[in-house]
């Protein structure tokens, strides 16, 4: 954990002092996610519920930029047995912590229409979990993780789509073994240029 977390130090540092110079935005945002997992548990499936996200990130760069933020996550998946007697949710919580080097396809950032791709890796720090007789210490405290994604923007405006992979496992139990996360997020909010 320690070497993804160097990584992700010394990407955001070589950005920001590359790109010290360059056009700087705040981002406020919202958004949903839904959170499937690699795997089902013994004895039953699991299914997405839509989540949601609320925090910002800071841009920095022109056509080429880098990006750092933080989201408080709330994510949500059912679990069924396969007789379908026993039915839960698997709510968990979090700070979302994403970083992401991008480039602006179309439109460089400041103009009135941008579209952009972007990639990087993210940690989700857990700090709540409800999920029937199982507890916060029945899953893994941190889940990193890799993501790609897009973006369009329009004026001040923006939405970005994102695809997360955790490398990660999710549960730190046997009888609750689902693998990893996959998790979509959709994130619409403001670009606030300085």
């Amino acid at each position: 954990m320690k070497n993804y977390s160097r990584v992700i130090f010394v990407l955001f540092s070589f950005l920001f002092l590359g790109n010290s110079y360059a056009q700087l935005e705040i981002k406020p945002a919202i958004g949903i996610n839904a959170t499937n997992f690699s795997e089902d548990p013994v004895n039953g499936e699991t299914s997405a519920n839509v989540g949601w996200q609320l925090g910002g990130t800071i841009s920095f760069g022109d056509k080429l930029y880098g990006e750092g933020g933080i989201f408080w996550t709330y994510k949500s998946n059912e679990y069924k047995s396969e007789d379908e007697t026993i039915k839960f949710n698997t709510e968990m919580s979090g700070i979302h912590i994403p970083v992401m080097v991008g480039y602006h396809l179309l439109g460089k950032g400041a103009g009135f229409f941008g579209l952009r791709a972007f990639g990087g890796a993210s940690v989700l720090i857990l700090t709540q979990v409800d999920a029937l007789e199982l507890t916060k210490d029945d899953f893994n405290k941190a889940s990193w993780g890799v993501f790609l994604g897009a973006g369009l923007d329009v004026s001040i405006l923006f939405l970005d789509v994102k695809y997360e992979w955790s490398l990660t496992d999710v549960s730190s139990v046997t009888s609750f073994n689902v693998g990893k996360a996959k998790t979509l997020f959709v994130t619409a909010g403001v670009r606030l240029s300085i």
